[in-house]
């Protein structure tokens, strides 16, 4: 690239910032490859075990931090965000209502995935007709690309301790991507870290996945355990998970940064009404036809209806004692697999549980009511 003097790649970077914001993103970084402070990290995390049975996190050993032996001649990492909280951002009330499904907010809508490869796709085209020979290459979450530590590099954001990426203007209420290249643009700056002495998201996780500052466990993390894992949720963290069926949104919905989040103008992000506060019931109920028709297009599909009916058999032994959550579950058993079975016999055992309970209540209200009663002078 010795043809190309610092000025045209300034000017080249500055373009390329214009275009990504006109296509969408609300923020473009430059970050350079060395990402070798985080190996060490890296390898901490994969030998304490923290990620769980994704494979896929050790399989490809340090090239996760190795940008240019992910791809090679990769010079730079451009890294983008795109937010995704809607105008009305009221779905966190879903959390009180525990008949209701929860689904983690960034699921609600289109695949993310699918909406910001598109386009980074088109950013790199652009710097290609720009400038010819440029070798580039779109990621989104469909690599081993440390996306937190480039975004922290190219001054999108610090990483907060629940290892979000978080902006002082933005929150976390976005997704990021990445565009590999081959060029040496001259590279942004990291921003200073503000989570100072706050450790709201440490406190408010359900499963306590946050084992300390930066350091999740995704062996108990809601969104490892409904998206993620193919095996049965340990007995144990499932009355923690109350009605979240697909992801967890806790540490973000608690963080102070995310009072001043964006919303997005992105109507492919805004919530699918089929999706957006159904009850357990309703959502149980669907077949899997339904549930392939309901989901095209959403990340939510990519889970398969076993685990989705898996996850909301747990949700609705949480819930409260509920006569026609029983019919439901009673129905489905064994016409899915048996790891749903296996589920379903745990939500059944909660739900008679709760009968009981409740019957144990009102016979105690009842007598109470005759004792008064029969203390009562006849006028009375």
């Amino acid at each position: 690239m010795s043809e190309f003097s610092s000025i045209d790649l300034v000017e080249l970077t500055n373009n390329i910032k214009a275009w990504g914001t006109a296509l969408g993103f609300q923020q473009v970084g430059i970050s350079d490859i060395d990402l070798h402070q985080h190996e060490a990290h890296l390898q901490e995390w994969l030998d304490n075990g923290y990620h769980g049975d994704m494979a896929f996190m050790e399989s490809h050993g340090m090239k996760r931090a190795r940008p240019d032996e992910l791809v090679p001649g990769t010079l730079r990492v451009i890294s983008v965000r795109m937010n995704y909280l809607p105008p009305d951002a009221s779905f966190a009330k879903h959390l009180k209502k525990p008949e209701i499904g929860y689904i983690s907010r960034y699921a609600l809508g289109r695949d993310y995935h699918k909406v910001l490869r598109k386009r980074l796709k088109q950013l790199g085209e652009k710097i290609t007709a720009s400038l010819a020979h440029t070798q580039y290459r779109p990621f989104v979450d469909s690599a081993p690309v440390l996306e937190h530590a480039i975004a922290e590099k190219a001054g999108i954001g610090w990483t907060g301790k629940h290892s979000l990426t978080l902006n002082k203007e933005a929150g976390s209420w976005f997704f990021l991507g990445e565009l590999f290249i081959n060029l040496p643009l001259p590279t942004d700056s990291p921003i200073e870290e503000g989570c100072g002495t706050c450790t709201a998201c440490l406190t408010i996780c359900p499963t306590n996945a946050i084992v300390a500052p930066y350091k999740v466990d995704a062996r108990r993390c809601i969104s490892y355990l409904t998206i993620e894992s193919d095996k049965d949720i340990p007995e144990g963290l499932r009355p923690m998970m109350g009605n979240r069926i697909y992801g967890c949104d806790d540490c973000q919905l608690v963080c102070p940064w995310n009072r001043f989040a964006d919303v997005t103008s992105e109507e492919d992000f805004h919530p699918r009404q089929v999706l957006h506060g159904q009850s357990l019931n309703a959502l149980f109920g669907w077949s899997e036809e339904t549930f392939l028709r309901n989901t095209e297009g959403s990340p939510i599909r990519r889970i398969g209806f076993e685990k989705w009916q898996r996850n909301i058999a747990v949700a609705l032994g949480n819930a409260p004692y509920d006569e026609q959550s029983i019919l439901l579950l009673k129905e489905r058993r064994g016409s899915v697999s048996d790891l749903v079975d296996r589920h379903i016999d745990w939500a059944l055992k909660r739900q008679q549980e709760k009968q009981q309970a409740s019957d144990a209540k009102n016979r105690q209200q009842a007598r109470l009511i005759r004792v008064i009663e029969k203390g009562l002078p006849r006028d009375a």
